[in-house]
Protein backbone atom coordinates (compact mmCIF):
# COMPACT_ATOMS: atom_id res chain seq x y z
CA UNK A 1 0.00 0.00 0.00
CA UNK A 2 1.61 3.60 -0.83
CA UNK A 3 1.85 6.19 1.42
CA UNK A 4 -0.51 8.21 -0.56
CA UNK A 5 -3.23 5.26 0.03
CA UNK A 6 -2.77 4.33 3.80
CA UNK A 7 -6.28 3.85 5.58
CA UNK A 8 -6.31 7.08 8.74
CA UNK A 9 -5.52 5.76 12.21
CA UNK A 10 -3.00 2.76 9.79
CA UNK A 11 0.33 2.57 11.30
CA UNK A 12 3.43 2.15 8.70
CA UNK A 13 4.02 -1.67 8.47
CA UNK A 14 0.64 -2.70 8.22
CA UNK A 15 -0.88 -4.82 5.78
CA UNK A 16 2.78 -5.22 3.77
CA UNK A 17 3.99 -1.93 4.14
CA UNK A 18 7.73 -2.87 4.63
CA UNK A 19 8.83 0.83 5.19
CA UNK A 20 7.50 0.95 8.54
CA UNK A 21 8.89 -2.56 9.54
CA UNK A 22 10.87 -3.65 12.92
CA UNK A 23 14.41 -3.62 10.94
CA UNK A 24 13.52 -2.43 7.65
CA UNK A 25 15.74 0.05 5.74
CA UNK A 26 15.75 2.42 7.77
CA UNK A 27 16.57 1.34 11.05
CA UNK A 28 19.33 -0.93 9.63
CA UNK A 29 20.79 1.02 7.30
CA UNK A 30 22.28 4.92 7.93
CA UNK A 31 19.91 7.38 10.51
CA UNK A 32 17.84 9.09 7.93
CA UNK A 33 17.39 13.06 8.01
CA UNK A 34 14.15 12.30 9.73
CA UNK A 35 15.95 10.44 12.11
CA UNK A 36 18.99 12.85 13.07
CA UNK A 37 16.44 15.78 13.17
CA UNK A 38 14.58 13.91 16.54
CA UNK A 39 17.60 13.17 17.63
CA UNK A 40 18.74 16.69 17.41
CA UNK A 41 15.79 18.18 19.17
CA UNK A 42 15.92 15.55 21.91
CA UNK A 43 19.38 16.13 22.86
CA UNK A 44 18.60 20.08 22.30
CA UNK A 45 15.19 19.92 24.49
CA UNK A 46 17.83 18.62 27.84
CA UNK A 47 19.94 21.56 27.23
CA UNK A 48 17.48 24.04 27.05
CA UNK A 49 15.89 22.69 29.98
CA UNK A 50 18.76 22.59 32.03
CA UNK A 51 20.69 25.68 30.75
CA UNK A 52 18.08 28.08 29.93
CA UNK A 53 15.18 26.57 32.43
CA UNK A 54 16.83 25.15 35.42
CA UNK A 55 20.14 27.57 35.52
CA UNK A 56 17.94 30.25 34.59
CA UNK A 57 15.60 30.58 37.41
CA UNK A 58 18.41 29.35 40.25
CA UNK A 59 19.12 32.57 42.10
CA UNK A 60 23.17 31.19 42.73
CA UNK A 61 23.58 32.13 38.49
CA UNK A 62 23.86 34.85 37.10
CA UNK A 63 21.32 37.41 35.49
CA UNK A 64 23.14 37.37 32.74
CA UNK A 65 26.79 36.28 31.55
CA UNK A 66 27.53 40.05 29.67
CA UNK A 67 30.19 40.41 26.91
CA UNK A 68 30.41 43.37 24.54
CA UNK A 69 28.92 43.23 21.65
CA UNK A 70 32.33 42.36 19.52
CA UNK A 71 33.64 39.60 22.22
CA UNK A 72 30.26 38.27 21.57
CA UNK A 73 30.04 38.09 18.23
CA UNK A 74 33.44 36.11 18.20
CA UNK A 75 32.09 33.71 21.05
CA UNK A 76 28.89 32.92 18.48
CA UNK A 77 30.38 32.63 15.66
CA UNK A 78 27.69 34.22 13.79
CA UNK A 79 28.54 33.75 10.28
CA UNK A 80 27.01 31.22 8.44
CA UNK A 81 28.74 28.81 5.82
CA UNK A 82 27.90 26.81 2.83
CA UNK A 83 28.41 23.78 4.40
CA UNK A 84 26.32 22.74 7.40
CA UNK A 85 27.53 21.75 11.03
CA UNK A 86 27.82 18.60 12.87
CA UNK A 87 25.08 17.65 15.69
CA UNK A 88 27.66 18.31 18.09
CA UNK A 89 28.77 21.40 17.05
CA UNK A 90 25.17 22.66 16.62
CA UNK A 91 24.02 21.55 20.76
CA UNK A 92 26.73 23.69 21.06
CA UNK A 93 25.12 26.25 19.75
CA UNK A 94 22.27 25.65 21.39
CA UNK A 95 24.15 26.27 24.78
CA UNK A 96 25.76 29.40 23.59
CA UNK A 97 22.95 30.97 23.34
CA UNK A 98 21.47 30.01 26.57
CA UNK A 99 24.56 30.93 28.32
CA UNK A 100 24.80 34.53 26.78
CA UNK A 101 20.96 35.47 26.55
CA UNK A 102 19.78 37.21 29.30
CA UNK A 103 17.81 34.85 32.34
CA UNK A 104 14.13 36.76 32.01
CA UNK A 105 12.65 33.90 34.33
CA UNK A 106 15.14 34.40 37.18
CA UNK A 107 14.07 36.11 40.24
CA UNK A 108 16.39 38.94 40.19
CA UNK A 109 15.18 39.85 37.06
CA UNK A 110 13.40 43.04 37.24
CA UNK A 111 13.90 45.19 34.39
CA UNK A 112 11.05 44.83 31.86
CA UNK A 113 7.05 44.03 32.80
CA UNK A 114 7.68 40.66 32.04
CA UNK A 115 9.37 38.34 34.07
CA UNK A 116 9.61 34.40 35.93
CA UNK A 117 7.82 31.78 34.43
CA UNK A 118 4.94 29.40 34.13
CA UNK A 119 5.80 26.09 33.65
CA UNK A 120 2.30 25.62 32.21
CA UNK A 121 2.40 28.43 30.11
CA UNK A 122 5.45 27.27 28.55
CA UNK A 123 4.11 23.70 27.82
CA UNK A 124 1.39 25.60 25.50
CA UNK A 125 4.00 27.20 23.74
CA UNK A 126 6.35 24.24 23.17
CA UNK A 127 3.35 22.73 21.73
CA UNK A 128 2.10 25.51 19.39
CA UNK A 129 5.40 25.91 18.01
CA UNK A 130 5.51 22.32 17.16
CA UNK A 131 2.01 22.00 15.90
CA UNK A 132 3.00 25.11 13.76
CA UNK A 133 -0.18 26.48 12.42
CA UNK A 134 -1.85 29.40 11.40
CA UNK A 135 -5.11 30.86 13.52
CA UNK A 136 -6.47 32.51 10.52
CA UNK A 137 -9.24 29.29 9.91
CA UNK A 138 -11.21 26.90 11.48
CA UNK A 139 -10.10 24.38 8.86
CA UNK A 140 -6.23 24.88 9.67
CA UNK A 141 -6.93 25.79 13.48
CA UNK A 142 -10.12 24.14 14.65
CA UNK A 143 -8.50 23.82 18.51
CA UNK A 144 -7.32 26.74 18.89
CA UNK A 145 -10.44 28.83 17.09
CA UNK A 146 -12.86 27.15 19.77
CA UNK A 147 -9.99 28.03 22.14
CA UNK A 148 -9.58 31.78 21.64
CA UNK A 149 -12.96 32.10 21.68
CA UNK A 150 -13.50 30.96 25.19
CA UNK A 151 -10.39 33.01 26.49
CA UNK A 152 -11.73 36.28 24.73
CA UNK A 153 -15.23 35.60 26.38
CA UNK A 154 -13.11 34.93 29.69
CA UNK A 155 -11.38 38.17 29.78
CA UNK A 156 -14.26 40.28 28.33
CA UNK A 157 -15.95 38.97 31.20
CA UNK A 158 -13.76 40.36 33.68
CA UNK A 159 -13.63 43.61 32.16
CA UNK A 160 -17.40 43.70 32.64
CA UNK A 161 -18.94 42.80 29.21
CA UNK A 162 -21.57 40.05 28.34
CA UNK A 163 -21.17 39.90 24.97
CA UNK A 164 -18.38 41.45 22.40
CA UNK A 165 -15.62 40.64 19.83
CA UNK A 166 -11.59 40.55 19.94
CA UNK A 167 -8.03 38.99 18.56
CA UNK A 168 -5.22 38.24 19.99
CA UNK A 169 -2.33 40.87 18.35
CA UNK A 170 0.95 40.52 17.98
CA UNK A 171 1.60 43.23 20.92
CA UNK A 172 0.51 46.04 23.16
CA UNK A 173 1.04 48.38 20.74
CA UNK A 174 -0.60 46.59 17.78
CA UNK A 175 -3.86 46.25 20.01
CA UNK A 176 -3.71 50.68 20.49
CA UNK A 177 -3.33 50.22 16.28
CA UNK A 178 -6.63 48.52 16.13
CA UNK A 179 -8.30 50.27 18.16
CA UNK A 180 -7.22 54.16 16.20
CA UNK A 181 -8.27 52.09 12.93
CA UNK A 182 -11.70 50.85 14.69
CA UNK A 183 -12.77 54.31 16.01
CA UNK A 184 -12.03 56.06 12.64
CA UNK A 185 -14.04 53.05 10.65
CA UNK A 186 -16.59 54.14 12.86
CA UNK A 187 -16.39 57.38 12.70
CA UNK A 188 -15.88 57.67 8.61
CA UNK A 189 -16.76 54.05 7.25
CA UNK A 190 -15.86 55.54 3.70
CA UNK A 191 -12.33 55.61 5.23
CA UNK A 192 -11.73 52.04 4.28
CA UNK A 193 -12.22 52.69 0.58
CA UNK A 194 -11.46 56.20 -0.23
CA UNK A 195 -8.73 56.63 2.01
CA UNK A 196 -7.64 60.10 3.84
CA UNK A 197 -9.31 62.04 1.55
CA UNK A 198 -12.34 60.64 3.25
CA UNK A 199 -11.68 62.44 6.85
CA UNK A 200 -11.43 65.62 7.89
CA UNK A 201 -8.24 66.43 10.11
CA UNK A 202 -8.46 64.26 13.09
CA UNK A 203 -7.69 64.40 16.65
CA UNK A 204 -6.62 61.59 19.47
CA UNK A 205 -6.42 62.77 22.53
CA UNK A 206 -4.22 60.99 25.62
CA UNK A 207 -2.50 61.57 28.65
CA UNK A 208 1.45 62.47 28.68
CA UNK A 209 2.24 59.12 29.82
CA UNK A 210 0.68 57.18 27.21
CA UNK A 211 2.55 54.49 25.54
CA UNK A 212 4.54 55.55 23.27
CA UNK A 213 2.46 53.16 20.33
CA UNK A 214 -0.24 55.63 20.46
CA UNK A 215 1.49 58.25 18.45
CA UNK A 216 3.72 55.60 16.53
CA UNK A 217 -0.52 54.69 15.43
CA UNK A 218 -1.55 58.04 14.25
CA UNK A 219 1.39 58.10 12.51
CA UNK A 220 1.23 54.83 10.46
CA UNK A 221 -2.60 55.56 9.81
CA UNK A 222 -1.96 59.07 8.63
CA UNK A 223 -3.25 60.86 11.36
CA UNK A 224 -0.36 62.55 12.03
CA UNK A 225 1.82 62.79 15.37
CA UNK A 226 0.56 66.37 15.52
CA UNK A 227 -2.69 65.31 15.83
CA UNK A 228 -2.34 63.23 19.17
CA UNK A 229 -3.36 65.51 21.80
CA UNK A 230 -1.37 64.93 25.16
CA UNK A 231 -3.65 65.41 27.95
CA UNK A 232 -2.02 66.44 31.27
CA UNK A 233 -1.60 64.46 34.50
CA UNK A 234 -1.82 64.58 38.06
CA UNK A 235 1.08 64.33 40.48
CA UNK A 236 1.12 60.49 40.34
CA UNK A 237 0.89 60.03 36.63
CA UNK A 238 -2.93 59.70 35.81
CA UNK A 239 -5.02 61.81 33.25
CA UNK A 240 -6.34 65.05 34.85
CA UNK A 241 -10.23 64.86 33.19
CA UNK A 242 -10.70 68.47 33.27
CA UNK A 243 -7.56 69.18 31.12
CA UNK A 244 -9.21 66.66 28.64
CA UNK A 245 -12.18 68.77 28.38
CA UNK A 246 -10.02 71.85 27.67
CA UNK A 247 -8.28 70.03 24.91
CA UNK A 248 -11.21 68.44 23.14
CA UNK A 249 -13.21 72.17 23.12
CA UNK A 250 -9.98 73.65 21.93
CA UNK A 251 -9.56 70.94 19.09
CA UNK A 252 -12.65 71.63 17.80
CA UNK A 253 -12.31 75.51 17.71
CA UNK A 254 -9.51 74.75 15.70
CA UNK A 255 -11.30 73.18 13.36
CA UNK A 256 -10.31 69.36 14.21
CA UNK A 257 -12.28 66.22 14.48
CA UNK A 258 -11.95 64.57 17.80
CA UNK A 259 -12.56 60.25 17.24
CA UNK A 260 -10.57 58.88 19.64
CA UNK A 261 -9.51 59.18 23.59
CA UNK A 262 -6.76 56.18 24.81
CA UNK A 263 -6.64 56.48 28.33
CA UNK A 264 -4.01 54.17 30.14
CA UNK A 265 -4.40 51.39 33.45
CA UNK A 266 -0.86 51.04 34.28
CA UNK A 267 1.31 53.36 33.10
CA UNK A 268 4.81 51.95 31.52
CA UNK A 269 7.20 54.01 33.79
CA UNK A 270 5.37 55.00 36.74
CA UNK A 271 2.33 52.36 36.52
CA UNK A 272 -0.44 54.98 37.17
CA UNK A 273 -3.80 54.52 36.36
CA UNK A 274 -5.85 57.03 34.83
CA UNK A 275 -9.40 58.07 36.46
CA UNK A 276 -11.69 55.87 33.83
CA UNK A 277 -15.28 56.53 35.02
CA UNK A 278 -14.77 60.23 34.81
CA UNK A 279 -12.85 59.77 31.02
CA UNK A 280 -15.92 57.49 30.33
CA UNK A 281 -18.14 60.90 31.14
CA UNK A 282 -16.11 63.30 28.89
CA UNK A 283 -16.09 60.53 26.20
CA UNK A 284 -19.77 60.03 26.46
CA UNK A 285 -20.19 63.93 26.44
CA UNK A 286 -19.19 63.99 23.17
CA UNK A 287 -19.68 60.63 21.54
CA UNK A 288 -15.67 59.85 21.58
CA UNK A 289 -14.52 56.18 21.30
CA UNK A 290 -12.85 55.52 24.27
CA UNK A 291 -9.98 52.72 24.65
CA UNK A 292 -8.10 51.81 27.40
CA UNK A 293 -4.46 50.49 27.26
CA UNK A 294 -4.20 48.20 29.79
CA UNK A 295 -1.60 46.34 28.10
CA UNK A 296 0.56 46.46 31.37
CA UNK A 297 -2.40 46.92 34.07
CA UNK A 298 -5.34 44.53 32.83
CA UNK A 299 -4.37 41.72 34.73
CA UNK A 300 -5.47 43.69 38.57
CA UNK A 301 -9.03 42.88 36.63
CA UNK A 302 -8.34 38.99 38.36
CA UNK A 303 -7.85 40.99 41.71
CA UNK A 304 -10.47 41.73 44.61
CA UNK A 305 -8.72 44.01 46.25
CA UNK A 306 -7.48 45.70 43.53
CA UNK A 307 -9.72 46.18 40.48
CA UNK A 308 -10.89 49.38 41.61
CA UNK A 309 -7.94 50.57 40.31
CA UNK A 310 -10.22 49.92 36.71
CA UNK A 311 -13.36 51.40 38.10
CA UNK A 312 -15.47 52.03 35.09
CA UNK A 313 -13.35 49.97 32.34
CA UNK A 314 -16.50 48.38 31.68
CA UNK A 315 -17.32 51.94 29.66
CA UNK A 316 -14.79 51.29 27.30
CA UNK A 317 -15.14 50.17 23.75
CA UNK A 318 -12.19 48.61 23.65
CA UNK A 319 -9.62 47.32 25.91
CA UNK A 320 -5.73 46.07 25.09
CA UNK A 321 -4.57 43.66 27.60
CA UNK A 322 -1.06 41.61 27.91
CA UNK A 323 -1.65 38.58 29.97
CA UNK A 324 2.27 37.91 28.89
CA UNK A 325 3.12 40.73 31.54
CA UNK A 326 1.42 40.38 34.62
CA UNK A 327 0.27 36.97 34.74
CA UNK A 328 3.22 35.20 32.91
CA UNK A 329 1.73 34.05 30.29
CA UNK A 330 4.74 34.47 27.79
CA UNK A 331 5.92 36.12 25.40
CA UNK A 332 4.11 36.86 23.71
CA UNK A 333 0.10 37.20 24.64
CA UNK A 334 -1.94 39.97 23.94
CA UNK A 335 -6.07 40.37 23.53
CA UNK A 336 -7.91 43.11 22.01
CA UNK A 337 -11.16 43.61 23.25
CA UNK A 338 -14.31 44.94 22.05
CA UNK A 339 -17.47 45.55 23.49
CA UNK A 340 -19.44 45.95 19.93
CA UNK A 341 -21.12 42.60 18.72
CA UNK A 342 -21.95 44.50 14.72
CA UNK A 343 -19.22 42.83 13.52
CA UNK A 344 -17.10 45.55 13.39
CA UNK A 345 -13.44 44.05 13.39
CA UNK A 346 -14.32 42.28 10.85
CA UNK A 347 -15.94 44.94 8.71
CA UNK A 348 -12.81 46.86 9.15
CA UNK A 349 -10.61 44.86 8.18
CA UNK A 350 -11.71 42.29 5.68
CA UNK A 351 -10.32 41.32 2.50
CA UNK A 352 -12.62 38.83 1.67
CA UNK A 353 -9.80 36.74 0.12
CA UNK A 354 -11.16 34.10 -1.73
CA UNK A 355 -8.37 31.70 -1.69
CA UNK A 356 -8.83 31.06 2.17
CA UNK A 357 -12.39 32.47 3.13
CA UNK A 358 -14.63 30.42 0.56
CA UNK A 359 -17.89 30.96 1.15
CA UNK A 360 -18.83 27.43 0.29
CA UNK A 361 -17.08 25.21 3.03
CA UNK A 362 -18.73 22.59 4.66
CA UNK A 363 -18.70 24.26 8.13
CA UNK A 364 -19.92 27.55 10.14
CA UNK A 365 -17.83 30.35 8.39
CA UNK A 366 -18.39 32.56 11.18
CA UNK A 367 -14.99 30.38 12.87
CA UNK A 368 -13.13 31.40 10.43
CA UNK A 369 -12.08 34.13 12.35
CA UNK A 370 -8.67 35.51 9.95
CA UNK A 371 -10.51 38.07 7.98
CA UNK A 372 -10.66 40.48 11.80
CA UNK A 373 -7.33 40.87 11.71
CA UNK A 374 -4.69 43.06 9.27
CA UNK A 375 -2.34 39.80 9.76
CA UNK A 376 -2.59 37.09 7.65
CA UNK A 377 -0.73 34.50 9.19
CA UNK A 378 -1.54 34.69 12.66
CA UNK A 379 0.70 32.65 15.21
CA UNK A 380 -1.80 30.85 18.05
CA UNK A 381 -1.37 33.33 21.41
CA UNK A 382 -4.30 31.58 23.99
CA UNK A 383 -2.97 27.74 24.36
CA UNK A 384 -0.31 29.20 26.54
CA UNK A 385 -3.12 31.33 28.40
CA UNK A 386 -5.65 28.79 28.78
CA UNK A 387 -3.11 26.10 29.46
CA UNK A 388 -1.95 28.10 32.27
CA UNK A 389 -5.63 29.34 33.34
CA UNK A 390 -6.66 25.29 33.15
CA UNK A 391 -3.64 24.52 35.84
CA UNK A 392 -4.20 27.46 38.50
CA UNK A 393 -7.98 28.51 37.86
CA UNK A 394 -8.95 32.15 38.59
CA UNK A 395 -7.94 32.16 42.14
CA UNK A 396 -4.54 31.00 41.30
CA UNK A 397 -4.02 34.10 38.73
CA UNK A 398 -6.06 36.29 41.21
CA UNK A 399 -3.07 34.88 43.77
CA UNK A 400 -0.31 35.93 41.74
CA UNK A 401 -1.40 39.42 41.12
CA UNK A 402 -2.13 39.82 44.79
CA UNK A 403 1.57 38.50 45.61
CA UNK A 404 2.63 41.07 43.51
CA UNK A 405 1.31 44.25 44.78
CA UNK A 406 1.85 42.60 48.76
CA UNK A 407 6.03 42.23 47.71
CA UNK A 408 5.81 45.90 46.21
CA UNK A 409 4.62 47.23 49.68
CA UNK A 410 7.06 45.19 51.41
CA UNK A 411 9.95 46.62 48.99
CA UNK A 412 8.85 50.25 49.81
CA UNK A 413 8.82 49.67 53.68
CA UNK A 414 11.80 48.36 53.35
CA UNK A 415 13.52 50.81 51.16
CA UNK A 416 11.77 53.30 53.38
CA UNK A 417 14.32 52.24 56.13
CA UNK A 418 17.46 52.51 54.49
CA UNK A 419 19.24 56.10 54.26
CA UNK A 420 20.02 56.93 50.55
CA UNK A 421 16.74 55.52 48.95
CA UNK A 422 13.99 58.02 47.82
CA UNK A 423 11.14 56.97 45.94
CA UNK A 424 9.64 59.42 42.93
CA UNK A 425 6.02 58.83 44.13
CA UNK A 426 4.50 56.21 46.14
CA UNK A 427 3.60 53.39 43.96
CA UNK A 428 0.08 52.86 42.74
CA UNK A 429 1.20 49.42 40.89
CA UNK A 430 4.11 47.24 40.75
CA UNK A 431 6.65 49.79 39.70
CA UNK A 432 9.27 51.03 42.38
CA UNK A 433 10.75 53.63 40.94
CA UNK A 434 13.57 55.66 43.20
CA UNK A 435 16.89 57.30 43.41
CA UNK A 436 19.38 55.36 44.87
CA UNK A 437 22.07 58.20 46.53
CA UNK A 438 25.43 56.99 47.57
CA UNK A 439 27.03 58.41 50.64
CA UNK A 440 28.91 61.15 48.48
CA UNK A 441 25.85 62.41 47.50
CA UNK A 442 23.96 62.74 51.05
CA UNK A 443 23.25 65.96 52.49
CA UNK A 444 24.34 67.64 49.04
CA UNK A 445 21.00 68.28 47.87
CA UNK A 446 21.47 71.66 47.57
CA UNK A 447 24.40 71.60 46.32
CA UNK A 448 24.80 73.06 42.31
CA UNK A 449 26.10 70.05 40.65
CA UNK A 450 23.69 67.52 42.89
CA UNK A 451 21.49 66.58 39.89
CA UNK A 452 24.04 66.14 37.78
CA UNK A 453 25.65 63.66 39.90
CA UNK A 454 22.60 61.82 41.09
CA UNK A 455 21.97 61.42 37.50
CA UNK A 456 24.94 59.42 36.90
CA UNK A 457 24.14 57.04 39.73
CA UNK A 458 21.61 54.89 38.20
CA UNK A 459 23.74 54.37 34.94
CA UNK A 460 26.67 53.52 36.63
CA UNK A 461 25.03 51.20 39.24
CA UNK A 462 23.12 49.16 36.02
CA UNK A 463 26.00 48.65 34.59
CA UNK A 464 28.18 47.20 37.67
CA UNK A 465 25.23 44.84 37.92
CA UNK A 466 24.69 43.75 34.37
CA UNK A 467 28.55 43.35 34.03
CA UNK A 468 28.47 41.00 37.17
CA UNK A 469 25.19 39.54 36.49
CA UNK A 470 23.51 39.61 39.83
CA UNK A 471 20.12 41.76 39.12
CA UNK A 472 18.73 43.73 36.29
CA UNK A 473 17.01 46.78 36.76
CA UNK A 474 15.46 49.18 34.52
CA UNK A 475 16.19 53.11 34.94
CA UNK A 476 15.74 56.49 32.47
CA UNK A 477 15.01 60.09 33.23
CA UNK A 478 11.30 61.56 32.88
CA UNK A 479 10.70 65.07 32.29
CA UNK A 480 12.42 67.77 34.49
CA UNK A 481 13.10 64.19 36.41
CA UNK A 482 16.59 62.90 36.40
CA UNK A 483 17.50 59.35 35.62
CA UNK A 484 15.73 56.83 38.45
CA UNK A 485 15.60 53.35 38.82
CA UNK A 486 12.52 51.35 37.58
CA UNK A 487 12.12 48.47 39.72
CA UNK A 488 9.38 46.17 38.19
CA UNK A 489 8.06 43.57 41.43
CA UNK A 490 6.52 40.77 39.19
CA UNK A 491 8.12 37.04 39.20
CA UNK A 492 6.58 34.37 41.24
CA UNK A 493 9.79 33.07 41.87
CA UNK A 494 10.67 36.52 44.88
CA UNK A 495 10.95 35.86 48.03
CA UNK A 496 11.44 38.41 50.75
CA UNK A 497 14.79 37.41 50.76
CA UNK A 498 15.24 38.67 47.22
CA UNK A 499 13.89 41.80 47.47
CA UNK A 500 16.13 42.30 50.58
CA UNK A 501 19.04 41.07 48.79
CA UNK A 502 18.14 43.98 45.99
CA UNK A 503 18.08 46.98 48.25
CA UNK A 504 22.01 45.44 49.55
CA UNK A 505 23.18 44.76 45.97
CA UNK A 506 22.11 48.74 44.90
CA UNK A 507 23.99 49.85 48.33
CA UNK A 508 27.10 47.97 47.41
CA UNK A 509 27.25 48.43 43.93
CA UNK A 510 26.96 52.15 44.76
CA UNK A 511 28.98 52.39 48.27
CA UNK A 512 31.76 53.70 46.55
CA UNK A 513 30.39 56.37 44.23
Amino acid sequence: MSAAARVPGETPGQNGDSEGVKGGPHLNGPLTDHDEGLQFLTDAFEIILEEALRKGTDRQEKVCEWRDPEELRVLLDLDLQEAGESHGRLLQRVRDVAKYSVKTHHPLFFNQLFAGVDYHSLAGRFLTETLNTSQYTYEVAPVFVLMEEVVLSELRSLVGWAAGDGIFCPGGSVSNMYAMNLARYRAFPEVKLRGLWAVPRLAVFTSQECHYSVRKSASFQGIGIENVHPVRVDPRGGMIPEDLEEKIELAKSQGAVPFLVSATSGTTILGAFDPLDRIADVCEKHGLWLHVDAAWGGSVLFSKKHRHLMKGIERADSVAWNPHKMLMAGLQCSAFLLKDTTNLLKRCHCANATYLFQQDKFYDLSYDTGDKSVQCGRKVDCLKLWLMWKAVGTRGLEERVDKAFAYTRFLVEEMKKREGFQLVVEPEFVNVCFWYAPPSLRGQEGSEDYRDRLAKVAPTIKERMVRKGSMMVGYQPQHDRVNFFRAVVLSPQLTRDDLLFFLDEIERLGSDL
